[in-house]
């Protein structure tokens, strides 16, 4: 064997372990993102079981949530009890329908239980001229009921400087951790929340977005590696096979 086809031969290999190494890593990948697909429409058909189950009563929920909060995510929920507006709080930067605006949660003392839940009620658009305007949002006083669905706490926004308060206004605020909040208020706040569902009213809107799996995005990732498997497979058969030994036997044959 002359230098030059040692040199070709070593490359070859070279090329050859580099283009199964690719295309292992690259079908792992497909495979992990079927995976988390999977976990995603199990975790779907989770959400959608519990949503069905009948709705959960003020004294059926567990003052400790620390061991079962998980699975009264998404449960249904019809309670009791009497709003306490001294305490009601506006989100600032929350979007309904593409538009800015409030998310509006007031605590809701329970007749049947020994909590406090904050109650996500709704949106409601913002007075741009005047940031600090608080809208108008009505609160009926005494015993109501309120349908909804537990629901974790807000997700937090990226913000700047005051950090829970803002606009100089502590009923306006950019996001709300509820233990904090619990000590703020000295209420005994529950560990979740609960997202009011139904028609618009009080001046609020209830157009909460639905909880989607997103599943549709890791399928599209795992097209795509397993689409560059394929293609690492196509160019190394092309490259290395056939314009290496077929084509240059071909040429050969008289």
């Amino acid at each position: 064997m002359t230098p030059r086809s040692r040199t070709q031969w070593v490359l070859f290999i070279v090329i050859t372990v580099a283009a199964i190494a690719a295309m292992t890593v690259t079908a792992m990948l497909g495979r992990w993102q079927l995976g988390r697909a999977q976990e995603k429409l199990d975790y779907q058909a989770q959400i959608e079981t519990r949503a069905a189950m009948l709705p959960l009563k003020g004294a059926d929920l567990p003052v400790d949530i620390s061991a079962e909060g998980a699975a009264l995510l998404h449960r249904a929920v019809a309670l009791e009890g009497r709003w306490l507006p001294e305490h009601t709080v506006y989100l600032d930067n929350r979007q309904m329908n593409g538009r800015p605006g409030f998310f509006v949660l007031t605590p809701l003392l329970l007749h049947d239980a020994p909590v406090v839940l904050l109650v996500q009620r709704g949106w409601i658009p913002r007075n741009f001229q005047d940031r600090t305007q608080l809208p108008q949002v009505e609160t009926p006083s005494g015993w109501i009921q309120v349908k909804g669905r537990v629901a974790a706490a807000p997700s937090r926004l990226y913000e700047l400087g005051a950090g829970e308060s803002a606009l100089g206004s502590s009923r306006i605020r950019q996001n709300l951790d509820l233990a904090a909040f619990r000590s703020e208020t000295r209420l005994p706040l529950w560990g979740l929340t609960v997202v009011q569902v139904g028609e618009a009213s009080e001046g609020l809107l209830r157009d909460w977005p639905v909880v989607a799996s997103g599943v549709d995005k890791h399928y599209g990732y795992a097209f795509q590696w397993f689409g560059l498997c394929g293609l690492i497979a196509l160019l190394y058969v092309w490259f290395q096979i056939i314009r290496r030994f077929v084509r240059p036997r071909r040429q050969r044959t008289p």
